[in-house]
């Protein structure tokens, strides 16, 4: 391959709208923006307005908090991609699979706060996992295959009460 031969696949370039250049065109006099009044203004516009009656989203309660600052951001992998990284020899199975082992095998691209094992596909390989959390189905595949899974226990990650000696 030469660099001259080197192109995009077909479609994957769209040319640029020239929008108002006249009517010929298809988008010209209004460009886009529809008829007159507040919809064809810049920076103003009217999101849920429903003529001067209280809009739906006030009218309903507000419900529900998720607390996002302390959930823990895991990795969630499947069965199925492990045992494909085992046969692809990427992977060791005698050694012990955990965040680190699975990062220097390509199969996940970081480590954040952990690994969830989850139970998609087989495994035939006897694998020692050692993960922050696994499904049922994930625990029960991996010892019917001659395995173990070891479940660390969450870390504490700030708030009120880390840092705090445990009486």
């Amino acid at each position: 391959m030469k660099l001259h031969e080197l192109a995009d696949r077909p479609g994957a370039r769209k040319k640029r709208s020239r929008i108002g250049r006249g009517i010929g065109s298809g988008t010209g006099k209004t460009g886009g923006r529809g008829g007159k009044g507040q919809t064809a203004r810049s920076g103003v516009r009217i999101k849920g307005f429903e003529g001067g009656q209280m809009p739906l989203h006030r009218r309903l309660p507000k419900r529900g908090f998720k607390n996002t600052s302390f959930a823990l951001k895991l990795n969630e992998i499947n069965l199925d991609r492990v045992q494909a990284a085992i046969d692809a020899g990427k992977l060791d199975a005698g050694a012990p699979v955990d965040a680190a082992a699975l990062v220097k095998a390509g199969v996940l691209r970081r480590a954040r706060d952990g690994v969830r094992l989850l139970g998609s596909g087989e495994i035939k390989a006897k694998v020692a996992f050692t993960v922050w959390g696994a499904s049922k189905s994930a625990v029960a595949a991996v010892e019917k295959a001659g395995g173990s899974v070891t479940v660390l226990a969450p870390q504490a990650r700030g708030g009120r009460t880390a840092g705090l000696i445990p009486i």
